[in-house]
């Protein structure tokens, strides 16, 4: 499994299901950029100015938000899937 680095994490982006409109269905270049997913792998944290260790405030299996545009996306054994900052995380779903 991947191991993201510092206050990364991975998350596995759930894709909105197919969009019709009035019995069209729409291209996916017309739909909106997913910003939800669920974290399947944290980092460690981020290093302070001082070297001290600020873990993370999210945990693996969490649902989250994410900014429209964050985060680069990967593929890695078949599955595609978005590594973001830890600040890139909006909310947290409970």
């Amino acid at each position: 499994m991947l191991q993201p680095i510092g206050d990364r994490v991975i998350v596995k982006v759930e894709e909105e299901e197919e969009q019709k409109v009035g019995g069209i269905v729409l291209a996916s270049n017309a739909k909106e950029k997913p910003q939800e997913g669920q974290i399947v792998s944290v980092g460690e944290g981020r290093r302070s100015a001082n070297g001290e260790l600020i873990p993370m405030s999210v945990q693996k299996g969490e649902k989250v938000f994410f900014d429209k545009y964050a985060g680069t996306k990967l593929n890695y054994e078949g599955e595609d899937y978005l590594v973001l900052h830890e600040g890139d995380i909006i909310a947290v779903i409970k």
